[in-house]
């Protein structure tokens, strides 16, 4: 049996999950966290709005991954009726008046409000908002996500606080079927106190599909290039650099190292297509995404931040950050016009806060 177990000093006792009040406190956990969710293939979600009118309802979330593929999600609490089996039939229909869509018509119809309100004037720039890696190339991305929405070649994700038995047969039925179609996620979200702690605990109820790839429907994923763990790539893109550009170079290389020994940082390189660009990348655990995304294009060195995470991870830090850095703001995903020692003992200290220090 999967759940939390706690020991107060005499023995183990299992632990219960705490019950949400309603299906919105589960709703707003997702739309916040979607990285909670455990998806076949892991592959990365951008939200890009809730409560989405699709057809006669209202999708609770509809998302997109970073390779084009739209997502759509729904909620329910298990208690619910339509937990058991009308949950499929009102995602499925979201996904049959989905398909066909341009990219146009819904950036100006379903997404049209959502977009504008987040500052963004298309899906690809909401994705690019939150690509620290720069991996996402806007011609790959653009094609991949027209494909999808031509074919249908969706992903549905069930999310529920425990799943009801009929309801894991008829999604292990359509699994079995629709595999070259659509991949469906059937996924619990369990949310425990322990002591003072809230510890979520989100498992895949539906087998892992994600190693399989449609024979015909959908480009490649529209994420280019390499990730590895470490500096070391980074490191060797500026072997040829000198001067006082490698000085800055070696600086945020040995600062991100520091970073990456803590506990809760990890430490990777990304490569592009082609080798034309790399990006450093101190990542907060388990979020697996950083405050921000050192650059190093065409031998430059620059500091991309993300205010997202910085008030997620480092609110306390943010505001002493951008005293450092004024007129700048930290935006999300613009790039410092530049780097002094002051302004990397400022993200140091912002690194510790996220770290828990």
């Amino acid at each position: 049996m999967t759940g939390i177990w706690t020991n107060s000093g005499e023995r183990w006792e299992w632990g219960k999950p705490r019950a949400f009040e309603d299906e919105a406190k589960l709703h707003e956990l997702i739309n916040e966290n979607p990285q909670f969710l455990p998806l076949s293939g892991s592959p990365r979600l951008v939200v890009l709005g809730s409560e989405i009118q699709l057809g006669n309802g209202y999708a609770d979330i509809l998302a997109v991954e970073s390779s084009g593929r739209p997502t759509i999600i729904e909620v329910k609490l298990e208690r619910n009726p339509e937990a058991r089996k009308a949950i499929v039939s009102q995602i499925v229909a979201y996904a049959a008046f989905l398909q066909g869509f341009s990219i146009e018509d819904l950036e100006r119809g379903p997404l049209h409000r959502f977009l504008a309100d987040a500052g963004h004037n298309s899906i690809y720039d909401a994705v690019k908002d939150q690509d620290q890696e720069g991996a996402v190339d806007a011609d790959s991305f653009t094609a991949s996500l027209q494909d999808h929405l031509s074919s249908g070649n969706f992903r549905l994700v069930l999310v529920l606080d425990d799943v009801p038995a009929e309801l894991e047969r008829v999604v292990a039925y359509l699994d079995a079927i629709t595999v070259q179609a659509l991949t469906i996620d059937l996924i619990t979200l369990k949310v425990y106190e322990v002591g003072e702690a809230q510890v979520a605990l989100p498992q895949r109820v539906s087998p892992d599909l994600g190693a399989y790839q449609p024979s015909g429907g959908s480009r490649p994923a529209a994420a280019r290039g390499r990730l590895t763990d470490g500096s070391a790539a980074f490191r060797a893109s500026i072997a040829d650099t000198t001067g006082e550009t490698r000085e800055m170079f070696d600086t945020l290389i040995e600062t991100a190292e520091e970073w990456g020994a803590w506990p809760n940082v990890r430490l990777s390189t990304f490569m592009g297509v082609e080798g034309k660009r790399f990006t450093l990348l101190p990542r907060i655990m388990p979020d697996n995404a950083g405050l921000i995304t050192i650059w190093n294009e065409k031998q430059r060195p620059s500091i991309q931040v993300w205010r997202s995470m910085f008030k997620r991870h480092a609110p306390k830090a943010l505001e002493s950050v951008e005293r450092i850095i004024e007129p700048d703001r930290i935006g999300q995903g613009n790039t410092l016009k530049e780097i002094t020692p002051e302004i990397l003992e400022a993200l140091t200290r912002a690194y510790q806060e996220a770290n828990g220090d």
